[in-house]
């Protein structure tokens, strides 16, 4: 892999905001979150944004790949090379930059598999499509188990017309006579060359004699696409949810990015939800509270089931019944049941009297227990 002549005047980590020691999800966390503030989709017209959008893009490139980072480091520690010289010695600025008993050009063989001194370097090469997001409302009884639906986006996609080639139906791209098809071109430096993208053909390594006239030669257009998505049971409201190669295509023959759904969950008329468990509010009598009784439960599948309550049970006591809330992987989770004792508005004159008596026999009031 060529190091890149770029490399040598642009701070990738300043770029996106963080430190050289950052970890690769510390990394791909800032890139996301830099490339949804400056997307182009979101700042038409804005040329700046769209500048920083494509140097975001860059810096990305380089540090959320494992090995051009490694590179880029290394390139970073030896810090200002134009002016060095075969062997030891002091360099730029009198700095001294010993590479022991092998050459300079040995060393940049080493580090960037053959850049020093060596014309074949590869060219650009295929990019990586850009990670998209969308949103989309479930269900409560949809999310807890899961469904396939349908995504409808507006994004980039491979061209309809030419299939990703650029070339108008019925003609095809030509290698590119600059760089022979490698996408780049070599900057001869003295000691060794640098490489950068062909500006014939913007480092694709073809040309296009008849562009398409959907896409405009780039093989990409902007289109309503459809996209199949599997939601998983038991998915949570603000749960993001990643699809592999569903996101931009890619470049160059690159792979395509990823899509990332945010699932936004819709509240149940009856049911609730804390974590893997549901949650359900159930009205029992005063005499069903007090001498205990077996009641019938719903559950989010339509079938009750059946809680014994123990006599003197509490309003607002809450009771587990096992197996019957959310199923996630391997995990189930369980229906918790708050049972509330209601207390009636009118009565009947046979009610009144058994009240009445339960009243005259219960003795003293629970509050007339209660220390001062």
């Amino acid at each position: 892999m060529a190091a890149q002549r770029e490399w040598f005047d642009k701070d990738y980590y300043k770029v996106l905001g963080v430190p050289e020691n950052a970890s690769q999800k510390e990394i791909t966390k800032a890139y996301r979150k830099l490339a949804r503030e400056h997307h182009p989709d979101a700042n038409a017209g804005d040329r700046a944004a769209e500048e920083r959008f494509k140097e975001v893009s860059a810096a990305y490139d380089v540090l959320g790949d494992d090995a051009k980072r490694k590179e880029y480091d290394e390139l970073r520690r030896l810090g200002p090379i134009g002016g060095f010289g075969a062997g030891p010695g002091p360099g730029p600025g009198g700095v001294r930059y010993d590479v022991g008993g092998e050459g300079f050009g040995d060393l940049l063989n080493n580090l960037f598999g053959g850049a020093g001194r060596r014309r074949g370097a590869s060219g650009v090469g295929p990019q990586r499509g850009a990670d998209l997001e969308a949103e989309l409302t479930l269900d409560f009884e949809d999310a807890v188990h899961g469904i396939t639906t349908t995504l409808y986006l507006t994004s980039d996609a491979v061209c309809s017309t030419c299939e990703g080639s650029g070339a108008r139906p019925g003609t095809t791209p030509h290698t590119c006579r600059v760089c022979n098809g490698r996408g780049v071109v070599d900057d001869n430096q003295g000691f060794f060359s640098f490489s950068s993208p062909c500006t014939a053909c913007q480092g694709r390594g073809v040309t296009i004699d008849d562009p398409c006239p959907t896409c405009r030669g780039s093989g990409v257009e902007r289109r309503p696409r459809e996209v199949k998505v599997r939601i998983p049971a038991g998915v949570a409201d603000g749960q993001r949810i990643a699809l592999k190669g569903r996101g931009g295509p890619g470049r160059n023959g690159g792979p395509p990015g990823d899509l990332y759904v945010t699932c936004h969950v819709a509240p149940h008329a009856r049911f609730g939800r804390a974590g893997d468990d549901l949650t359900v509010h159930v009205p029992i009598t005063f005499a069903e509270a007090s001498l205990g009784a077996k009641i019938h439960v719903p559950t989010l599948d339509g079938t009750p089931v059946t809680l014994r309550l123990k006599p003197g049970t509490q309003s607002g006591s809450r009771h587990r019944v096992k197996g019957h809330g959310v199923r996630s992987g391997k995990r189930h989770g369980d229906l918790i049941v708050t049972v509330d004792v209601t207390v009636p508005t009118s009565l009947s004159a046979a009610e009144r009297a058994a009240i009445e008596e339960l009243a005259r026999v219960s003795g003293a009031a629970p509050r007339d227990r209660q220390e001062v």
